[in-house]
């Protein structure tokens, strides 16, 4: 996590890099990918909603996950095959249940494919590898939403409001507290 968190901070000076916590929430015009194609990254960009959907909050896509990820990735060869392998599995698992490519899929079809990769029960024991690549996909698509400024407003991260004074403990009946002046 200190690796992933000092990479961010380098690389806080790239493009696509605004939706991030530090960042003024000024959104470029257009994202350039620095690894993936523009058919991978929209891929990409849909898994990643998919995982962490707009509810009452926005999700994945508004918070940059996939440029978030496209940015990480392309700063690591392992992660850029282990990533490029699993999108290309993706889209050629979907064309062999339902005779299109993932993205020309419905949403609840997407999710049937990615069912297989994320739910122990509709797991094979020969897609090792792909449920790997899911769980990899999902651990950046946290690490991405939850390091954005719409991920840290979700959680009301405290960090992001302006105090005129100090709010104080807000449980000062804490038994942990008593050794404190």
């Amino acid at each position: 996590m200190l690796e992933t968190l000092a990479k961010v901070a380098v690389m806080s000076q790239f493009p696509g890099f605004c939706k991030w916590a530090g960042a003024t929430g000024m959104r470029a015009a257009s994202y350039e990918p620095m690894f993936f194609t523009i058919t991978e990254f929209a891929l990409l960009d849909q898994v990643a909603e998919l995982i962490i959907p707009q509810d009452e909050h926005p999700g994945a896509r508004a918070a940059g996950v996939a440029e978030f990820i496209d940015l990480m990735v392309s700063h690591d060869p392992d992660l850029q095959f282990r990533f490029r392998r699993g999108l290309t599995w993706l889209d050629a698992s979907a064309t062999s249940m339902f005779d299109k490519n993932f993205m020309d899929l419905p949403s609840n079809k997407q999710e049937t494919v990615l069912r297989r990769l994320g739910y122990k029960k509709d797991q094979k024991e020969e897609e090792r590898e792909e449920q790997e690549f899911f769980k990899l996909m999902r651990r950046y698509t946290v690490m991405g939403y939850y390091t954005s400024r719409v991920g840290l407003e979700a959680l009301d991260y405290p960090g992001l409001k302006f105090y005129s004074e100090s709010p104080g403990c807000t449980h000062k009946d804490d038994p942990e507290h008593r050794r404190l002046s």
